[in-house]
């Protein structure tokens, strides 16, 4: 697989390609070479300008204890929990236990019940 005669192939490309470009480079002008140094010192500068420490990051640990500090108080007095209702908590059970599926295919029947009972009661409607 490692032909000896392609790596060397190889490093006789590179250092022809390394020659022309040396001697690409020293055939260059003086306005060109002045306008590749330009060119070179604008991109150093912009770069020192794009890594200038900016003023919101002093403020960075800061603002993320104000946060910590707000989520804290927010999870520790947040709305008190109602008490469940014995009626719901009942049928929570009811619908926990292994036989709630058979309250479903009566479901007909308990309607009729609650219905009943209301009409005892007086509350109709």
């Amino acid at each position: 697989m490692n032909d000896p005669n392609k790596s060397k192939r190889d490093a006789e490309f590179a250092a022809k390609a390394k020659g022309v470009f040396d001697d690409s480079v020293e055939r260059l002008d003086g306005a060109a070479l002045s306008r590749l140094n330009q060119g070179r010192h604008a991109a150093l500068e912009e770069l020192a300008q794009t890594k200038a420490p900016a003023s919101w990051r002093h403020w960075l640990p800061a603002g993320g204890v104000a946060a910590i500090a707000l989520v804290s108080v927010m999870v520790l007095r947040g709305p008190a929990v109602d008490e469940v209702p014995d009626e719901v908590a009942a049928d929570f059970e009811i619908l926990l236990e292994g036989e709630s599926l058979e309250m479903f295919e009566d479901l007909e029947f308990y309607s009729w019940i609650d219905e009943a009972a209301l009409h005892v009661n007086g509350n109709v409607g």
